[in-house]
């Protein structure tokens, strides 16, 4: 009987993980260049670090044993982003790490909400933070931001990922904002506000005035720095022009005008200022990033982040930093799916060696391996078969040459076959490897 697909699980074909496989290559060499460091952390952390900040429980996989009871049932979840796992990787090794400490982190992660295209109950992550002993200079905001912008910007140059738009707020221009109107729970309207996107401003305004008992016209206020977005510093003043008044919320103007006049010399056109942008998790402390991709806007924010100034504390020492993340399978279930990506073939293959008869496979397996040596990837035919469907077989996996044993080679797609010697001949760059071609393109 064929088995049921678990929904939120995505599972690429061939074809598609050789699009991720891409990707994930294209990201590492673009955090590296930055001087990032490569960490990986368990799939579990303990429940109490997990559920500690945020509205998140509901959403966390329990891990347990079989048999498990008493003390060690329903300790363990499985970990539902990157930061959480990254602050308690620094607490256990930081008198190994030299700080600033830049690390990206691209791993598995899982949480246990609806799925629907764009959100997943398991999914990939890649993240990049930087972390401080005590402290952590406020330019490294900034760069996070840059380093990401050009990461994405490289997939959409060479692999046709839509082009994105990063929006930027601050914590605490939003905390002083509140906190100038009189609000006292300021992480509470945060995380009414930070529905905004998916419910709607008067939604929002009844959540305001009916679960907080602000005002209306407090409400109305909120509401109105929401809809504040603008590409350069033109936002502080939209911002006075308000009337609340608060040394947090001058500090946030302040903090959030230094990100966005360098985005706007580094990046033209790539941040934004939104004032809507909240983050629902509570251990965000100043810049606040979320991102849209062009044409897929319904997809929510496929890239987020932000500072955090007290995640990761020994009771001794803290450390502050600031991250952001990209969801890779948010970005790339719903390009895949649709045809948007796909690679130029399914299979690394681009030699096929032709098999005679049973008798000399073996001259066969000898012509592959010094392909192999010289990094050409290439399999033998996996049967003595009439030359025409061995071709064939090879065509229909997208191998693009055949090798045959009187040292001649076939470009099975031209028809073109040349004397070839296996010591020195190479394909073309373009068909040593399989490449991504965007949809546009196939």
């Amino acid at each position: 009987m064929r088995p049921k697909p678990l929904s939120g699980f995505p599972e690429f074909l061939p074809s598609g993980r050789m699009v991720e496989q891409a990707v994930l290559d294209s990201l590492r060499e673009s955090f590296e260049l930055h001087g990032f460091a490569s960490v990986e952390t368990r799939a579990v952390e303990t429940m109490d670090s997990l559920t500690r900040k945020g509205e998140i429980d509901k959403e966390v996989y329990v891990v347990r044993r079989l048999h498990a009871s008493g003390s060690d049932a329903d300790e363990l979840g499985l970990h539902f982003d990157l930061t959480v796992p990254f602050a308690r990787y620094v607490l256990e090794n930081s008198g190994h790490l030299h700080f600033p400490f830049r690390r990206y982190q691209i791993q598995k992660v899982w949480r246990g909400e609806r799925p629907q295209e764009g959100r997943y109950r398991e999914f990939v992550q890649a993240d990049i933070d930087i972390v401080g002993e005590n402290t952590l200079a406020a330019h490294h905001d900034v760069e996070v931001a840059l380093v990401m912008i050009e990461a994405l910007g490289r997939l959409h140059d060479d692999l046709g990922i839509p082009p994105i738009v990063m929006h930027v707020n601050n914590r605490l221009l939003a905390e002083g904002f509140y906190r100038g109107l009189g609000v006292e729970d300021h992480m509470a309207v945060l995380q009414r506000v930070d529905k905004l996107a998916k419910i709607g401003p008067a939604a929002v305004q009844r959540l305001l005035v009916d679960e907080l008992g602000m005002d209306a016209d407090a409400a109305a206020t909120c509401l109105q720095l929401a809809t504040i977005t603008s590409e350069d510093t033109a936002f502080v003043e939209q911002v006075r022009a308000l009337g609340v008044q608060h040394p947090l919320l001058d500090a946030g103007l302040d903090a959030l005008a230094a990100v966005v006049e360098a985005a706007a010399i580094a990046a033209p056109g790539r941040l934004v200022a939104d004032l809507a942008i909240a983050r629902g998790l509570d251990y965000y402390t100043g810049t606040v990033y979320e991102t849209q991709m062009e044409g897929f806007e319904h997809l929510g924010s496929i890239c987020s982040g932000g500072r955090y100034d007290a995640l990761a504390s020994d009771g001794k020492k803290t450390y502050p930093g600031v991250g952001i993340s990209v969801g890779v399978t948010r970005v790339l279930a719903p390009l895949i799916a649709r045809g948007e990506l796909a690679a130029s073939r399914s299979v690394p293959t681009c030699v096929l060696v032709a098999v005679d008869a049973e008798e000399t496979r073996g001259d066969a397996m000898a012509t592959a391996a010094r392909l192999r040596a010289r990094g050409i990837p290439t399999e033998v035919a996996p049967k003595a078969d009439k030359f025409g469907r061995q071709i064939r077989y090879a065509d229909r996996r997208g191998i693009p040459y055949v090798w045959f044993s009187d040292s001649t080679v076939k470009d099975i797609r031209s028809g073109e076959q040349v004397p070839a010697d296996a010591d020195t001949w190479t394909p073309p760059a373009a068909d040593l490897r399989p490449g991504v071609i965007a949809g546009s393109a196939q």
